[in-house]
């Protein structure tokens, strides 16, 4: 694989490496920042597999890497999971919710197993590359709406890593928010310093972000809650959080 990076301490650099699913959200761009914390050199990987707004997703996740100073980035493009439908983020003929920030139900935004899909990518590149983890950006409030961001998800996904990989692979999968609610993530991407302003999380649009889909009401009230203003364009920013300082 071409590698971005030609720096000639980088390519001497004994850091562990770590692939990290790169979406251009809020959510990979913090687990992004978490790896890099930890000490890990950063392989970005970024699919686009037919989703309303991959345009402005892939925008946001080549920045992203460029500001993280990725010592790869590598796109795949694939349109198994947009020919499957059966979600409104890639069946154009399915409308995407309003936000219901109550409700139990999945949403029609859900991928059927999307995350097994990516990870499998992940982790292929992971393996070829020498790397010692896969981050993804999966957290609490997602879990309770898709199935394939539950913690025993990720736990059974590393026992499959485990037996389908070489002898000699030692490979993690790091889910570092997966206990945390979106406003953990804000918190923690503003201590880390997160350039949130190059992510994108709406499900609907490209430019602006609806500010009243599911995605993009848990993102506000994430932000309205830590008393940050949110730094993307929205076409309405609604209020979701009670809390003083709430935008």
């Amino acid at each position: 694989m071409t590698q971005t990076t030609t720096d000639s301490a980088t390519d001497e650099s004994t850091a562990e490496r770590a692939v990290v699913l790169l979406s251009g959200g809020m959510d990979s761009a913090t687990a992004a920042a978490e790896a890099r914390e930890r000490g890990y050199d950063i392989y970005a990987l970024h699919t686009s597999y037919g989703q309303r707004t991959e345009d402005r997703e892939l925008e946001c996740a080549r920045r992203l890497a460029d500001e993280f100073d990725a010592a790869d980035f590598l796109r795949l493009e694939t349109d198994h999971l947009s020919a499957i439908g059966a979600s409104s983020l890639t069946d154009d003929e399915m409308a995407v919710d309003d936000a219901d920030l109550e409700s139990d139900d999945i949403p029609s935004s859900y991928v059927p197993f999307r995350n097994a899909n990516l990870l499998s990518m992940a982790v292929s590149y992971a393996e070829a590359n020498d790397c010692e983890a896969v981050f993804i950006g999966a957290h609490s409030e997602d879990f309770s709406g898709y199935p394939d961001c539950r913690p025993e998800f990720f736990e059974a996904f590393e026992a499959v890593v485990d037996v389908g990989t070489k002898p000699e692979t030692e490979l993690s999968i790091e889910a570092p928010f997966v206990d945390n609610s979106k406003t953990d993530i804000a918190e923690r991407g503003v201590e880390l310093e997160v350039p949130y302003k190059h992510t994108w999380s709406c499900y609907r649009e490209n430019e602006p972000a609806c500010g009243t889909c599911d995605s993009c009401a848990f993102r506000l009230q994430a932000f309205q809650t830590i008393g940050v203003r949110d730094p993307i364009e929205y076409a309405e920013r609604p209020s979701y959080a009670d809390e003083p300082g709430g935008q």
